[in-house]
């Protein structure tokens, strides 16, 4: 039996997280956990925390992205790793991320 996953491609499946932010998960395995967060201008994703380690890459749009108390411009092509610290995001432009969680978050398996 084969232990491998796949993720298709889909307009389908979208959680909604906050006004204007949303997220799928793409796929997952025994370790790690792939997401797409689409993020609406204008709006915040608050202040949060949780174990897992965070890995992100930003696809398109500009968010400020907040870790602890520094602040980073992020554009497309920008990445960021967030170990278990306090991270939040302002989305100056309309923005697509991909966000990588380990160990995998077993709330956003749906």
């Amino acid at each position: 039996m084969s232990t491998h996953k796949v993720g298709k491609a889909s307009k389908d499946d979208y959680i909604k997280v906050f006004d204007g932010i949303k997220r799928k998960t793409l796929v997952y395995g025994s370790k790690t956990l792939l997401t797409e967060f689409i993020l609406s201008k204008g709006k915040r994703l608050p202040m949060h925390k949780h174990p897992e380690e965070q890995t992100g890459y930003l696809v398109s749009g500009h968010i400020i992205l907040t870790i602890d108390r520094d602040k980073y411009n992020m554009k497309p092509g920008d990445s960021w790793s967030i170990p278990n610290a306090a991270h939040g995001a302002k989305i100056k432009e309309d923005s697509v991320a991909l966000e990588v969680f380990s160990p995998v978050m077993e709330y956003y398996i749906v």
